[in-house]
């Protein structure tokens, strides 16, 4: 079994690491760690050679970009190298972690996807190092890998704290019941206290599945408690976390509003403010 973990040079790589590390640990996986070198990082900006440059002068310039690309590409490598190198170190200081370090030149998604045909679960980070902090939203990659992943993806936070109880936000969709099944079925949150939320009015539907979800999960759960909830999904989903949660769990589609946080652009709102881990499954 193995789990993939995307690193780059951003601030969230460390923890990326712990929540690798973390969940490895209880499922007892492998770590493949994955660092992809973009388009960008390997080829100069075209330049306009069509004005009033003669000859010789394009040629020399066209020799000149092309040394550039050598270099860059040289050097976008290396440091690929040392960013996989410093996350395998801090995986396996202490621990006989089994870490696998892929270095890829490729665009993201297919990377990812190829990944995906061996790997349990995604780890990733909220933001990566083309992200401004500045901005209350997740980077364009982490959105574009939620909408395509297969697997199960763990957001990691920006640092690393044990999890000892988890949230569920539950709309009655069939995601959320198959991540009930697979938390039940698997060792990830084996012996955590779960709560599991509803926003929306208490009707007996909702409750005879949610209450058959927290069956599923009590055999192997430390405790599973049901809430109701009225209000704005983001705003009391995010307040519930705060109060309740060191992780949040989502089905990756859902139903009527929630639908539209983690796959819209509402996701990034949840996921900044939410400073916990966020699971999403499949």
């Amino acid at each position: 079994m193995k789990l993939t973990a995307l690193v780059d040079g951003s601030s969230y790589a460390a923890s990326v690491c712990d929540h690798a590390a973390w969940a490895a640990d209880r499922i007892g996986a492998d770590i493949v760690l994955l660092h992809v070198l973009g388009r960008r990082e390997s080829t100069s900006v075209p330049a306009d050679l069509s004005g009033n440059l003669n000859l010789g002068a394009r040629t020399t310039l066209l020799e000149d970009l092309a040394k550039a690309d050598v270099e860059r590409a040289r050097l976008s490598h290396a440091r690929g190298r040392l960013i996989l190198d410093d996350a395998t170190a801090r995986l396996t200081a202490g621990t006989p972690r089994q870490v696998e370090a892929r270095l890829r030149r490729d665009d993201l998604l297919s990377a990812v996807a190829e990944c995906e045909k061996d790997s349990l679960m995604l780890v990733v980070g909220k933001r990566g190092e083309a992200s401004s902090f500045a901005h209350e939203h997740l980077g364009s990659n982490l959105e574009r890998i939620l909408r395509s992943a297969t697997i199960p993806v763990l957001v990691a936070n920006r640092a690393f704290q044990p999890v000892n109880r988890y949230l569920i936000a539950f709309d009655g969709s069939q995601s959320v019941i198959n991540s009930v099944n697979r938390i039940a079925a698997g060792k990830l949150l084996t012996g955590l206290k779960c709560t599991i939320l509803h926003v929306g009015p208490e009707e007996s539907g909702m409750r005879d599945r949610m209450e058959g979800a927290a069956a599923m999960l009590r055999p192997n759960a430390g405790e599973v408690s049901i809430e109701f909830r009225e209000g704005d999904p983001e705003e009391t989903i995010t307040a519930a976390v705060e109060s309740a949660a060191d992780l949040l769990v989502m089905g990756a589609y859902g139903n009527r509003r929630l639908r539209r946080l983690f796959i819209g652009s509402l996701s990034a709102t949840l996921a900044h403010k939410c400073k916990v881990p966020v699971m999403i499954f499949r």
